[in-house]
């Protein structure tokens, strides 16, 4: 719609968007009105229409099989349309066309803003079907010619209640009809259901609407006199109302097609199950939150135990031993308090690598300095506990192997993440400035605990690659290349 106005009408951005507030809220009225909506716009040198937005009704037979956006009218083609726009009422003159064997009724209302008619929308029936009205389609029938002259008087869409339509409850969903007072005149078959599953025993006809809202609801207080005001359709409002048995959505449009208030339109839907998963969703993300925040605890508590064990070791190889197990134990935790964080299963491994790296880097401190480059980017869990393990076990076999005690020395970690596709990689670089490998050392087979750890998870668990080999200017290189998405 915005090319097609900028391209051919000399409406303003402000003229633009009361169209798209228009065309946000039209489906009430294609639904209401059994019928096609078609919005044309005059062009700019005024001698044609240009259409450019349809809607079709969900409540009949649609009149247009074919996509009329962006089709040209020259101005006297359709009478309808020029009378419309320019004596600026709703035109509901002539006989039925006849299109493809189907009659239709064709009427024409002006969408008027701040007292300038800035097009027509073509309101196109389909009477195949036509047969004696139920009550149900005459108050949708009356409601949407409220609501036709609203439009025409440029009173209507209410700006500033429009917040995700699509979420909100439409005429089929249910439909409440009241009178200026706020007395029910009609209630669907679907809006009685609803209110009966709040508990709402008797029938809603003649009940005002906005006492029996708030009878229904537990609230006790200031809070009755809102929901009463609400329910009973003053003004252009969205809210819930949740009673002992369940949960209503309501929308609530003030009907003034001639100005005045006569009544108001109240749609509403039950939205009981909605609510229901949305709790148990809730409560689900809230456990597993806090079963990391436990896991977490109990790694800590591991940890601390080795630690404690380490301090009493009488052999040196048995404490470093042991140092190693905690902070691979460590490296596991950190992860877990990350999605104690999260409302899903996926972390910023970014902070969970600098944490890690500062974790190591306490082997040596102050002799060796430990960076990043590059981003990890946001990773699965499934893929960020084993890479933090081998993040861990890279770093820890460069900071022991690399450097000679109170030697001084760099170790860089850098990542480069690919495309964000289904088989995007990340590629991970751990590059030290040490003595570098001895003669023959292949990492493939080396029998070092931290190597086989490595191994074991960057190939068997993630799916991935890893490599070991002396870097272009001296120390060790170590490749890792990983699927970004978990081995299934």
């Amino acid at each position: 719609m915005n090319d097609l106005v900028r391209q051919h009408t000399a409406l303003s951005d402000s003229d633009l968007e009361w169209l798209h507030l228009l065309v946000s809220e039209w489906q009430l009225l294609s639904d209401l009105s059994f019928a096609d909506l078609v919005l044309w716009v005059p062009t700019l040198d005024g001698t044609r229409y240009v259409s450019v937005a349809q809607m079709r009704p969900n409540t009949g037979p649609t009149s247009y099989q074919d996509d009329m956006v962006g089709h040209l009218v020259p101005r006297g083609r359709r009478p309808l349309l020029d009378a419309a726009l320019d004596e600026g009422r709703i035109v509901r003159e002539g006989d039925p066309e006849w299109r493809e064997e189907v009659p239709v009724r064709v009427e024409s209302i002006p969408v008027r803003r701040d007292g300038r008619v800035l097009g027509v929308i073509a309101r196109n029936t389909n009477l195949l079907t036509v047969r004696t009205p139920s009550r149900l389609e005459l108050t949708y029938l009356q409601s949407a010619s409220d609501l036709a002259q609203m439009i025409a008087a440029g009173s209507f869409p209410y700006p500033g209640e429009q917040s995700d339509m699509d979420s909100l409850p439409r005429a089929g969903d249910g439909l409440v009809r009241l009178d200026a007072e706020g007395f029910v005149q009609y209630a669907s078959p679907n809006a009685l259901s609803a209110y009966h599953r709040l508990g709402l025993a008797a029938d809603l006809v003649g009940q005002h609407l906005g006492q029996i809202t708030a009878d229904l609801a537990p609230s006790r207080g200031p809070v009755d006199e809102a929901l009463v005001k609400l329910a009973s359709g003053y003004a252009p409002r969205n809210f819930e109302v949740e009673g002992s048995g369940g949960v209503i959505q309501l929308r609530a449009i003030p009907l003034k097609p001639k100005g005045s208030r006569i009544g108001s339109l109240v749609l509403l839907r039950d939205v009981t199950e909605l609510r229901r998963r949305e709790r148990e969703l809730i409560t689900k993300d809230a456990t597993i939150r806090e079963i990391h925040h436990r896991v977490k605890n109990n790694l800590q508590t591991v940890a601390a135990l080795l630690r404690l064990q380490a301090r009493r070791m009488d052999s040196d190889r048995g404490r470093e031993a042991l140092n190693e197990a905690v902070r691979r134990v460590g490296s596991i935790a950190i992860v877990h308090e990350t999605l104690s964080q999260n409302l899903d299963e996926r972390v910023e491994f970014d902070e969970i690598a600098d944490r890690v790296i500062a974790m190591v880097a306490e082997i040596s401190p102050g002799k060796v300095t430990c960076r990043r480059n590059g981003r990890f980017g946001i990773l699965d869990a499934e893929v960020a506990t084993p890479l933090s393990m081998v993040l861990t076990e890279v770093l820890q076999n460069a900071l022991e192997h690399a450097f000679a005690p109170g030697e001084h020395g760099t170790v860089e970690v850098s990542a480069v993440r690919g495309e964000p596709r289904a088989d995007a990689r990340l590629l991970i670089t751990v590059r030290d400035d040490g003595r570098g490998l001895p003669e023959g050392f292949d990492p493939q087979k080396a029998g070092n605990l931290g190597l086989q750890i490595v191994r074991t998870l960057v190939e068997g668990e993630l799916g991935g690659t890893f490599d070991m080999r002396p870097g272009p200017e001296g120390g060790t290189k170590v490749v890792l290349d990983i699927p970004v998405r978990p081995q299934k």
